[in-house]
């Protein structure tokens, strides 16, 4: 970061910021994810042309982004460290919405690595800075079909390829991960976590035909499935405007350094409605985030309030904070290409059969 202030120094001077608290983690999940589903299950039975629908609509929305959001945090937390809070995820959030935390949980250890961040080894990061505006809304857009590509994928792709090898390898490699570089390749996972797939994969998909079996008796109505699109695909719609805040996406491919990928991430300053609501849990200090993964989310704030002030203004951390999320948006949108140039393609978010948080 800089020679006044190191890692490891930040490490030394402020321990405390590093231990994440199981009872904070637990109550803000809680209530997220119980403020999400209540007004989820509002919703269902208020007609569409009422007001209160779009009203119940909204908050679950807000509530459940913020409860998914934390596969971020089980990505970086050591195991053990919040007992139990990776199944309990799972249980509210993860395999309703088909997005277990194996999706997240290892690739995106890729995505903090020095030797691959910004390159063709990084699962999350695409020279978007280089690609033109009609390409950027493409990159937008993309995701409202990527609810029933989770559902494909976990209800049908996922059971057929343990007794097709080879679309198990399309699964696992090409179809198991949130990125947005679609050229990304996972690994096949191995030890214990082979097993946490295995279950992960088996539940999800068993909730999936629950559901279709249950809708096709009737039990559960047409509506209450289009509403599980609906919020799903507003989720990851939002989700997928704050990917665009988080880094600067110029780097073409070449290894950086520690402090030309702090210069690449981005910390959103300042406290404007879009800013905390579209960046929860921790996100809108990702340059921190980067300089350091292992501070929980409930202690960046305060640690990015300390920084700002104890580093020179010259310090690369200071040049890593923009003013908001729609600020920092259009400032990217505003050095864009305004025609797509003919070698360059749009890539995707969600690393499913053809095409992640920060």
């Amino acid at each position: 970061m800089s020679s006044a202030l190191t890692a490891a120094e930040c490490r030394r001077r402020y321990a405390g910021a590093f231990r994440p608290n199981p009872w904070i983690y637990w109550g803000d999940f809680s209530l997220s994810a119980g403020i999400g589903w209540g007004a989820f299950a509002f919703s269902l039975r208020t007609p569409l042309t009422f007001p209160l629908y779009c009203g119940a609509t909204l908050i679950a929305v807000i509530a459940l982004l913020r409860a998914a959001i934390f596969i971020h945090e089980l990505a970086h937390l050591k195991r053990g460290a919040v007992p139990g809070f990776e199944t309990g995820w799972n249980l509210v959030i993860g395999i309703p919405f088909m997005l277990p935390s194996l999706m997240y949980v290892g690739s995106h250890g890729d995505h903090h690595r020095q030797s691959a961040f910004g390159t063709a080894n990084d699962p999350e990061y695409a020279p978007l800075a280089h690609h033109s505006r009609p390409q950027i809304l493409g990159f937008l857009m993309e995701v409202i079909f990527v609810p029933l590509l989770l559902a494909l994928r976990w209800g049908l792709i996922g059971p057929l390829s343990f007794v097709i090898p080879p679309l198990r390898r399309i699964a696992v490699e090409q179809a198991s991960s949130l990125v947005i570089n679609t050229g990304y390749r996972r690994p096949f996972p191995t030890g214990r976590a082979t097993f946490r797939w295995w279950l992960q994969e088996i539940a999800t998909a068993l909730v999936f035909w629950s559901v279709i079996g249950a809708w096709m008796i009737g039990v559960v109505p047409s509506s209450w499935l289009v509403q599980w699109y609906v919020v799903s695909a507003s989720i990851l719609f939002i989700n997928q405007v704050r990917t665009l805040a988080a880094h600067r996406y110029i780097n073409d491919g070449r290894t950086l350094t520690a402090v030309e990928q702090l210069r690449d991430s981005i910390n959103l300053d300042g406290w404007p409605i879009p800013t905390v609501l579209a960046a929860p849990v921790g996100l809108r200090y990702h340059a921190l985030h980067h300089f350091l993964p292992a501070v929980p989310y409930h202690s960046l704030g305060a640690l990015h309030r300390r920084l700002l002030v104890e580093l020179p203004l010259d310090s690369p951390y200071h040049h890593a904070t923009s003013r908001g999320i729609l600020l920092t948006i259009w400032t990217l949108i505003a050095r864009l290409q305004p025609t797509p140039r003919r070698q360059e393609t749009a890539k995707g978010h969600i690393h499913l059969t053809k095409s992640g948080s920060g």
